[in-house]
């Protein structure tokens, strides 16, 4: 009985960790179906209000038998912030995400999305949501490992180095050569300029939808109703967005193809399931915490690619994935000591009050 509570225990504080790695396999799936459907020729902003519909869709029945007893009333007041939130954080970043890559290129995307941990990190910084203390051992090592991890995502992205021979599927050197050049002489240096302040815009709001996840949850702590509301209110004001961009209506057609498996699995299990998810690990370990797995859905990816596509490992992956790893567990080390320091002060400051009102009596 003693094993099976002990292992119980182990369980539930591992639960987040947990869950923000599945969020990653999560989002590892969406960019494959998502490049799938897009590249058969699916409007993005289209894309975009089909897979916030079927998250919404998904969510509404969870959320208002589940929640039931955990939602208080929504005031206007607060109506007004979960939709800025949702405006800010999800429908502008993802329409600007989709914008932007048309002036840069994927693999600059995936690059500049995995300095969201560090935008975060600073973000909860300012807003003293986060401590940071040089002082001691573990705020070194979370500066030092948010540092190394961005460093290890970019590397991973951009330096290549020479092929593996031990995984090569005898992939033709010629495609490579091509992916380059076509990288180098995608779009002009105007265009190149815009589509990079986008992204990294996308990024800051991505990056800010963490952070005031944690405000908005002490107001309104029903997870489920809050991920709901936020996928409706992001797949009417996206709906705006593509009905003014795209005006052709056949646009909006869906079949039984890659674009209707694509949306519903972005849509159910990405928007719906890992948003909630996310909400509840920054409920549980804060913004920055959640955040810093961002960079393993790119490795996931690549291992995917790997074996789907067979695609060449190179040595700069491999160097870039082991900084990334490292400063990960840097960053995961350094949070863990100062919650067990913060653990231990609250037990002494317990202790000091028992002792304190024992000697009074």
């Amino acid at each position: 009985m003693k094993r099976v509570v002990e292992y119980a225990h182990v369980v539930e504080s591992h639960k987040p960790y947990i869950a923000v790695l599945f969020i990653q396999f999560l989002y590892a799936g969406m960019a494959l179906f998502s490049k799938a459907a897009i590249s058969r020729g699916m409007n993005p902003f289209v894309f975009v209000v089909y897979r916030q519909a079927f998250a919404s869709i998904t969510l509404a029945p969870f959320a208002i038998f589940l929640d039931s007893k955990k939602a208080p009333p929504l005031s206007s007041g607060l109506l007004f912030k979960i939709f800025s939130v949702s405006f800010c954080g999800l429908t502008l970043s993802m329409n600007l995400y989709y914008i932007a890559i048309n002036f840069t290129t994927a693999t600059f995307a995936a690059a500049t999305t995995n300095i969201i941990p560090a935008i975060t990190f600073i973000m909860a910084a300012l807003l003293r949501m986060e401590t940071i203390s040089i002082k001691h051992v573990h705020g070194i090592a979370k500066l030092m490992g948010s540092a190394i991890a961005v460093s290890g995502a970019l590397v991973f992205a951009f330096v290549k180095g020479p092929p593996l021979k031990f995984i090569n599927w005898n992939q033709a050197t010629h495609d490579d050569h091509i992916q380059d050049s076509s990288m180098k002489g995608c779009c002009s240096r105007e265009e190149w300029i815009k589509g990079s302040l986008l992204m990294i815009t996308a990024n800051i709001l991505w990056s800010m939808w963490f952070v005031l996840q944690g405000p908005i949850l002490k107001q309104y702590p029903a997870k489920l109703r809050l991920t709901a509301l936020q996928c409706f209110f992001c797949c009417i004001q996206s709906a705006f967005w593509a009905v003014a961009v795209e005006r052709n209506p056949s646009a909006w057609k869906l079949g039984w193809d890659v674009h209707l498996l694509a949306v519903a699995y972005c849509g159910i299990t990405v928007t719906g399931i890992s948003y909630w998810l996310q909400v509840w690990t920054i409920e549980k370990k804060g913004p920055v915490f959640a955040s810093m797995f961002t960079p393993l859905a790119l490795l996931i990816t690549a291992i995917f690619s790997i074996f789907l596509w067979k695609e060449t490992l190179h040595l700069g992956s491999v160097g870039g994935a082991i900084l990334l790893v490292s400063g990960l567990y840097g960053v995961l080390w350094g949070k863990k000591k100062e919650e067990g320091k913060s653990v231990r002060n609250e037990n002494n400051a317990d202790t000091e009050i028992t002792l304190e009102s024992i000697t009074h009596h």
